[in-house]
């Protein structure tokens, strides 16, 4: 079998193609995340700690050049290095609200398989039902 047949029959595999509509999903899902996080969760946290915007929490780790405004993205197009933990900040609440929602998800879809009945049992063939009349007939006697 040749290396191209091998990979065509891995591509077109159900499991291959459900994971890669998953990554695409999941990367859509993280955007929308990452803008309720940043268009409306931080600003809010923001204006309840007296209107800081955490995306500018940063230490300069070399000397800024003057008229360089000490704002993160000039700071940073003026090539100085930066510790930006403002960025690391809004970026852990964005996972710790993403991973909440795919928990949610998980126990809603674990809650609706638990909610199905157990297939019924399968129905005792005759001759089997027949062997134990007779078995409990001959304990009896």
């Amino acid at each position: 079998m040749s290396i191209a047949s091998e990979f065509k029959e891995f591509a077109v595999k159900g499991n291959v193609i459900d994971l890669a509509v998953g990554v695409i999903i999941g990367g859509a899902f993280g955007k929308i995340v990452d803008s309720v996080v940043a268009d409306l969760i931080m600003p809010v946290v923001g204006r309840i700690f007296g209107g800081l915007d955490f995306s500018n929490f940063f230490v300069v780790l070399k000397d800024v050049p003057p008229g360089v405004p000490m704002v993160l993205a000039e700071v940073k197009k003026a090539g100085v290095p930066v510790f930006a933990y403002g960025n690391f900040i809004t970026t852990a609440i964005n996972f710790i609200i993403l991973a909440f929602i795919i928990f949610m998800m998980v126990k809603q879809i674990n809650r609706l398989k638990r909610a199905e009945p157990p297939p019924a049992p399968a129905a005792t063939p005759e001759d089997v039902l027949l062997l134990r009349e007779i078995r409990d007939s001959l304990k009896k006697g």
